[in-house]
C-alpha cells in the first residue's frame, strides 16, 4: 500500500504538549513454542512472524500497513488503515476512483484529512479505525478504536470513540467517546450498522456495535446521544467453529459477535437484525425495537427476543455480511473458503439455501469486509491478514485486493436467485 502523503516529504505540525505522545520503544520479542496459536494470544500482543522489523519510528513502513475495511460512495472508495504496527501513516483513506481507478495499485488519500490522522499531535485526532459504513443521511460512520495495537506494546491512547463525517462537506458532524463504565477497551469495536428510519429522520439514528472481544452488542442513540450494552449467549464463539485453515495457515481464533446487518423494512418500520460471531457458522436474529429500548439491556432473562436463525453449514465462518435491499439477499464474506456466500432471506435459513456467489484460494485470501453500495454494488476486500500475522507476505505479488460486483450479477445462478 501506498500513499499521496506518507508524513516523509512535509512538514508536519509540532505536537500539540498536552497530547499524548507515543513512539514505540524496543519491543521484546517472546519466541513461544505452540503448534496452535489463538486470537487471544494476538489481541495479547504475541505475534510470531519472521524478518519484520517493527523497531522503527519512520512515519511509512510499506510492509506494515495491511487494509483491513472498504466502503464506497459516490467516487470515493475509503479504505481503513488499522494501528497494528508502527510506520502507517493515516488509518482512514479513499482511492480517489474518478482519477485512480484505472491504476493496479492506486495510492491513498487521508481522510478527511492528514493532519486529522496524525494521533499524537492532538487528541482530537485519529488512531485507528478498522471499518466504516454510509448510512442513508450521506454521512460516514466508523469507531475509532484509540487503541496502538504494537505487537507487545498496545497502548489505549484515548477512549474508543464513536464518529460522524458528513460526506457532502468532509466535516465531522459527531465525536461520542465511548465512557469506560460500558466499554473497557476499544480493541473488539471492529465495525458497526447504522439504522436510520428514513432519510428525513436523520437525527434518530441508531448505532449496532458488536464487541468480538468481550462479546457484547452495543447500542447508541444519537437522538438522546446515549449509549447501552446487551449481553446474550448468541453473542459467544463457537468453541467447534475456531480451528480454522486460511492461506496455509492453521490457527485457531475465539472471535465472538462480529457483524450485524438490517433485513428489509417491515410495514411497522421495524427490522430483523442479522447477527452472527466469527467462530461460529450459525446465525441468529432479534427485532430492532428491542435494541432501541434502552430499558431491555438491563433485563437478565431476554427470553425469546433472539433468536437462533440456523446454520450455514460447516467451514462456513464469515466476517462481516449486509443484506441487499434490491435483491433480499445477505451476502456474506466466507473466511475458509476464501470468497463471498449468499442467502436469499425469503428462503428458509438452512446449508441448503446458501450458495458460493465466488471463491479463490490464491486471489481472495481472507475477505475482512463486505460492503454494498447505494447503487448496488458489492464491494470486498481481502487482505491475507492470517499469513501477515502467522507468517511473511510475500512482497513481489499482490496480497490484498478489493473484489467488487453488482449484487444482481452475484446472485444470478445460485440458489439465492
Amino acid at each position: 500500500m501506498d500513499f499521496y502523503n506518507r508524513g516523509d516529504v512535509r512538514a508536519v505540525r509540532q505536537p500539540n504538549p498536552s497530547a499524548p505522545v507515543v513512539f514505540p520503544g524496543k519491543y521484546e520479542r517472546r519466541r513461544i513454542k505452540r503448534k496452535v496459536i489463538t486470537s487471544r494470544d494476538i489481541l495479547d500482543g504475541v505475534e510470531t512472524r519472521s524478518g519484520i522489523d517493527d523497531d522503527d519510528s519512520r512515519p511509512y513502513i510499506p510492509y506494515n500497513n495491511v487494509p483491513m475495511g472498504v466502503t464506497h460512495f459516490r467516487g470515493r472508495l475509503f479504505v481503513t488503515m488499522p494501528r497494528r504496527r508502527v510506520g502507517i501513516p493515516s488509518t482512514l483513506n479513499y482511492i480517489d476512483m474518478r482519477r485512480d481507478s484505472a491504476q493496479s495499485s492506486p495510492k491513498l488519500h487521508a481522510y478527511p484529512s492528514f493532519e486529522m490522522n496524525q494521533f499524537n499531535s492532538s487528541e482530537l485526532n485519529l488512531v485507528s479505525v478498522y471499518r466504516t459504513t454510509v448510512d442513508a443521511c450521506q454521512r460516514l460512520w466508523f469507531i475509532d478504536t484509540g487503541m496502538l495495537e504494537y505487537p507487545n506494546n498496545r497502548q489505549q491512547i484515548r477512549r474508543p470513540s464513536i464518529w460522524i463525517v458528513d460526506l457532502k462537506t468532509d466535516r465531522q458532524l459527531m465525536r461520542f467517546d465511548i465512557p469506560e463504565e460500558i466499554v473497557e477497551t476499544g480493541r473488539g469495536l471492529a465495525s458497526l450498522t447504522i439504522d436510520v428510519p428514513s432519510p428525513n429522520q436523520c437525527d434518530q439514528a441508531y448505532a449496532y456495535i458488536p464487541d468480538l472481544v468481550y462479546r457484547r452488542l452495543y447500542v447508541y442513540s444519537l437522538a438522546t446521544d446515549r449509549m447501552w450494552s446487551f449481553e446474550h449467549n448468541y453473542f459467544n464463539f463457537d468453541p467447534v467453529a475456531g480451528d480454522l485453515h486460511i492461506g496455509g495457515q492453521t490457527f485457531r481464533w475465539d472471535d465472538g459477535i462480529f457483524s450485524v446487518t438490517l433485513g428489509r423494512q417491515q410495514p411497522d418500520g421495524s427490522r430483523d437484525v442479522y447477527f452472527h460471531a466469527m467462530a461460529s457458522n450459525n446465525e441468529f436474529v432479534v427485532s430492532n425495537r428491542v435494541l432501541q429500548l434502552e430499558s431491555n439491556a438491563a433485563r437478565s432473562d431476554h427470553g425469546n427476543d433472539f433468536r437462533v436463525l440456523g446454520s450455514r453449514g460447516q467451514n462456513k465462518q464469515s466476517t462481516m455480511h449486509q443484506y441487499d435491499p434490491r435483491t433480499g439477499v445477505v451476502f456474506y464474506a466466507e473466511i475458509q473458503t476464501n470468497g463471498v456466500g449468499c442467502w436469499n432471506s425469503r428462503n428458509p435459513f438452512s446449508a441448503a439455501t446458501h450458495d458460493t456467489v465466488a471463491a479463490n484460494a490464491e486471489t481472495m485470501i481472507y475477505p475482512s469486509d463486505l460492503t454494498i453500495d447505494e447503487d448496488g454494488t458489492m464491494w470486498v476486500m481481502t487482505n491475507s491478514m492470517p499469513i501477515f500475522i502467522y507468517s511473511t507476505l510475500d512482497t513481489n505479488v499482490f496480497n490484498f485486493r478489493i473484489w467488487k460486483q453488482d449484487t444482481i450479477d452475484a446472485k444470478r445462478n445460485t440458489v439465492c436467485e
